[in-house]
């Protein structure tokens, strides 16, 4: 017998995935770690009860697959933007530091 603790297991594993998408969009990444850990507890729980095996919880299950793979992706794609960003500020520096008037100020002192 499936009982309401189990199921408020899945909504928050649900909801937890979904705030850390909101996070991870955001930029937030110290929130997303706190909630990733929270999400693993949980998930050591649900899986402990075995209740995503069971066939009257594919929807769900499948659900839950797509917010994981939805994460991962806003990850990457953060992660993609993230190091465009730290090409340019390395381009942008490497241009300073072969200024000439760079150069004098460093002189100076």
């Amino acid at each position: 017998m499936i009982s309401n603790v189990q199921i408020e297991l899945l909504d928050r594993l649900e909801n937890l995935l979904e705030k850390q998408i909101e996070q991870v969009r955001s930029g937030n990444f110290v929130q997303v770690e706190a909630l990733s850990e929270e999400a693993g507890s949980v998930f050591v729980e649900v899986a402990r009860t075995g209740l995503l095996e069971l066939a009257e919880f594919k929807n769900r299950r499948e659900r839950l697959k797509k917010q994981q793979k939805s994460l991962y992706l806003t990850i990457t794609a953060q992660k993609a933007d993230v190091v465009q960003k730290l090409r340019k500020v390395r381009k942008r520096k490497k241009t300073i530091k072969t200024n000439p008037i760079f150069e004098l100020l460093i002189n100076l002192n």
